[in-house]
């Protein structure tokens, strides 16, 4: 059974647009992650400060799409794609808390 994840599109006003994620990201579910982000060429912001968890799996999509996303992390993942490296391939914004624009 996959784990919950919930994915919402969305165009931020300065007409950019973001898909936001809420739940966690793992093996049971990635594939949900990567058929969104495919569904656009254009670039995505990817909004993980819902996201409570990000394995290895999770990890394999971001790196997959990195030369068109801006993500925004929580303090909880900025160390995982910081130790993973994704941190040098693409645009991590940090915010304190909740979900927000950078």
């Amino acid at each position: 059974m996959p784990t919950p994840l919930s994915l919402i599109r969305s165009q931020r006003p300065d007409g950019k647009q973001q898909l936001t994620a809420a739940g966690e990201i793992d093996m049971s579910n990635y594939n949900s992650l990567a058929k969104a982000l495919e569904a656009s060429a254009e670039p995505v912001v990817l909004d993980l400060t819902s996201v409570d968890y990000l394995d290895s799996a999770g990890l394999m999509v971001l790196f997959a799409h990195a030369e068109r996303l801006e993500v925004i992390v929580s303090p909880l993942l900025e160390p995982v794609l910081s130790v993973s490296g994704l941190t040098d391939l693409t645009t991590v914004h940090r915010t304190e808390h909740g979900q927000g624009a950078p």
